[in-house]
Formats: C-alpha cells, sequence, structure tokens
C-alpha cells in the first residue's frame, strides 16, 4: 500500500466563537482524485485555505509527503516549499482580463521564477494540452467560462505540481464544460501522476472523485469511494410526504415495524427491495400517504443518513 502524500491530523480552526474545522483527521494517497463534499458553510473552504497554505491552522497538523521528498513538509513550517509542490485553481477567477492567455500564464511563471525557454516550451505545452493553442492571444476577457477554466488550469499546472488544489471547479460552467474539464482532469492524473484535491458542493462532481470526505458543520461525517458511501445506506430509499406526518409515522411505526426518518416535511425510509414493499406500504397506511418515490441511495442520501438532515447551505466557511 502507498504512503500518503498528503495527511491531515486532528486539524482545528475557529472564526472567533464560530469553529470552521474541528478534530479533522485523513490522509490522501499519491494520484488519487479526492473529493471534499458539503454544503457551503461545512469548512470545506477553511480547508482548502489551509491546504493551500493561504492560512495558517490554529492546531493539528498538515504534512505534505512527496514520493520525490525523504522528508514530510509541515504546512507550519515548510509552506514556501509545499507551495513549490502544489498548483492552486480557485473557485473565483484569478486570470487578469486584460491579458491574453499566454500572458497570464507568462506573468504566473515569473512569479515562480520561470524565464526564458524553459518558460517559453513550458507555455506552449499547457496551451496545446488544453486545446488552447490557437486562442493565445485572446484576451481572457473574451473568452467562454469554460476556455477561461482551461486557462486556469493551464496556469495551475504550469509550474509542474505534484498535488492540483481546486475550489469549486464546476462553478459557472456549462455541463458541456464541466464533461470536458473532467476529461482533462483524468487525462493529467494519467500522464503527469497527479494527486487532485477538490471541494465541492456538486453531487455530479463528487461521484467523479476515487474518494470523498462527507463534511458537515467542520467535522469529518464520512469518508470513502463513492459506490462505498452509498452501500452505508440501509438499501434503497422511499420518501413519503403527507398532510399528517405523525400519523403516517406512527402506523409506519406500530403496523409495519419500520422506522421512518422525519428529514424536514418527508419522511425517509431506508428498505432493501422498497419496490417490493410499496403496495403493502399504500395499502397500510391508506388515505394518509400523499406521495411516494423510491431511487437507489445517492450520496446526498448519505448525507442524510450520516446527519439526519438534507445538503442545504449554511453560512460559509
Amino acid at each position: 500500500m502507498s504512503h500518503p502524500i498528503i495527511h491531515i491530523d486532528s486539524l482545528c480552526h475557529s472564526y472567533g466563537p464560530r469553529r470552521a474545522l474541528f478534530d479533522l483527521s485523513l490522509s490522501i494517497n499519491p494520484t488519487e482524485i479526492f473529493g471534499f463534499l458539503g454544503p457551503n458553510g461545512s469548512g470545506k473552504t477553511t480547508l482548502f485555505r489551509v491546504l493551500s497554505t493561504l492560512i495558517r491552522p490554529q492546531s493539528g497538523s498538515v504534512t505534505f509527503c512527496p514520493l520525490s521528498l525523504d522528508h514530510p513538509l509541515n504546512i507550519l513550517t515548510d509552506r514556501n516549499l509545499i507551495r513549490q509542490l502544489i498548483g492552486v485553481v480557485f473557485q473565483s477567477p484569478s486570470l487578469d482580463a486584460q491579458l491574453t492567455a499566454e500572458e497570464n500564464l507568462r506573468h504566473h511563471g515569473h512569479l515562480y521564477g520561470l524565464r526564458g525557454p524553459d518558460l517559453t516550451n513550458r507555455i506552449n505545452t499547457m496551451l496545446q494540452r488544453f486545446d488552447l493553442a490557437d486562442r493565445r492571444r485572446d484576451y481572457t476577457k473574451t473568452l467562454s467560462g469554460g476556455m477561461r477554466r482551461r486557462v486556469e488550469l493551464a496556469k495551475g499546472l504550469l509550474t509542474h505540481p505534484k498535488i492540483l488544489l481546486m475550489d469549486e471547479p464546476s462553478t459557472g460552467l456549462d455541463p458541456a464544460a464541466r464533461i470536458e474539464m473532467w476529461r482533462l482532469l483524468e487525462h493529467c492524473r494519467q500522464t503527469d501522476g497527479l494527486t487532485i484535491l477538490l471541494t465541492t458542493h456538486l453531487m455530479d462532481d463528487a461521484d467523479r472523485c476515487d474518494r470523498l470526505a462527507i463534511m458537515n458543520q467542520g467535522k469529518l461525517v464520512a469518508c470513502g469511494s463513492p459506490p462505498d458511501l452509498k452501500e452505508r445506506v440501509g438499501g434503497d430509499v422511499i420518501t413519503l410526504t403527507s398532510s399528517n406526518l405523525p400519523a403516517l409515522r406512527d402506523i409506519l411505526t406500530q403496523k409495519l415495524s419500520l422506522t421512518p426518518e422525519l428529514v424536514e416535511s418527508t419522511l425517509r425510509i431506508e428498505l432493501p427491495h422498497a419496490h417490493e414493499f410499496i403496495p403493502q406500504l399504500v395499502e397500510s397506511a391508506s388515505g394518509l400517504i400523499d406521495s411516494v418515490s423510491v431511487g437507489k441511495p445517492t450520496l446526498e442520501d448519505v448525507f442524510i443518513h450520516v446527519t439526519g438532515r438534507r445538503f442545504k447551505d449554511e453560512t460559509n466557511s
């Protein structure tokens, strides 16, 4: 089994009295596409800021352990060295709209001390890889959202990072641009042996990750591959609505020996082979059910399963 490329141990961070991260511990393996899934307010943005060295953790530790080094780097003491290992793509565009795609990459390279033919060759490689060679002299303000995201990716990978950090990478992209972005990320992972970390609140993005950390109110509540996480849900998911939820809940509990969970204005039941049970359910609760739906578990169902509440935004963190 490979050694982790990033290890997080008992990480905590607060903003005054509000805890954004609480006792977070996990490890990320080389070449993984690892996602942090949670609604706004779950702590994933604070974690992104810590991992990208923008803020220092108040307690706990984060170590980077790339195979090219014979010793781990601590985020508290080795920030400058860590910055040489990572590429960062922010949620908000970081491109200069008054510069061309090529000029944005060149200025970014200068910040990292790249010059001359080496920088030019790297820019040409990135523009070619991201299908931007024929748009290199276009001002980024004239590019579509999908093309600007490609320039952001090219910029993030310009310096040969071992790890790419992406904050809500699908923000502002249409479905076709999202598909293209994921194709490019998979290509970079396979070509460069890249480890990719991303934050997201979108289930489609989360389903594409190798592993996920599901976060809620600053805590890690589940971690695993999307299929493994869905298996934690006890079978299919039945969702019921009713104008008299207490009466319906009593019938399900007393007559059918079920344990329905009240989630906002619905009752939710996890049951293997749920479709076979629907006729008995409707007959037993005749007149009380307004609507019923059955489906295979989704990652949102996993979130409800481990937190007892729906996936919805809170305050930013």
